[in-house]
């Protein structure tokens, strides 16, 4: 099982922090476009117990890759901390299929552009969703490894969000704000 560990850090500018990482000589991995679907049943089980199942399309280059999530409840911790299922599948449309024959259906689509970094350890995630604006992902082995990073970025004083992008839009949704 694997346990998926992140601070999720709002940000006024993504280029300050790809500056930084420039002059820290982190390795740039890849940029990335992001469209998750977001699958729920008519009760809402898995977001109203704090879980999320989502079909990724990601695409680096012209390279498409698809994959199929499942995230469990948050664990009480510091850092946004969950159980993490994750592969890859090869053919969308019957992931889908199968989703819904289990009673699944599409609730909610996330895009966003990500560039992803390595440092200290962990994996740097620059975002940027149109409803939303910029972030940082930190995701780590440890709690410490990413409490290092997140200092060494100079973004030490930022408060963690534990929300995902898929919660943090509902609620923007919910409250009418643009």
């Amino acid at each position: 099982m694997f346990i998926e560990i992140e601070a999720k850090l709002k940000v006024d500018s993504l280029a300050e922090v790809e500056n930084k990482l420039r002059q820290l000589d982190a390795e740039f991995v890849a940029e990335q476009d992001q469209s998750d679907i977001h699958f729920d049943d008519l009760s809402a089980n898995l977001s109203g117990s704090d879980k999320c199942l989502r079909l990724r399309r990601q695409v680096v280059g012209e390279t498409i890759r698809l994959f199929l999530t499942y995230k469990g409840a948050k664990e009480k911790s510091n850092y946004k901390k969950r159980q993490e299922i994750e592969f890859e599948v090869g053919d969308a449309e019957s992931a889908e299929k199968l989703l819904a024959a289990l009673g699944y259906e599409r609730r909610l689509s996330v895009d966003k552009k990500r560039r992803l970094w390595k440092f200290g350890g962990c994996e740097v995630a620059l975002d940027k969703l149109k409803e939303l604006g910029e972030f940082v992902e930190i995701e780590g082995p440890d709690d410490e490894k990413i409490s290092e990073v997140q200092k060494s970025l100079g973004l030490g004083n930022l408060p963690h969000i534990k929300k995902s992008y898929a919660a943090l839009i509902m609620e923007k949704s919910k409250s009418g704000k643009d």
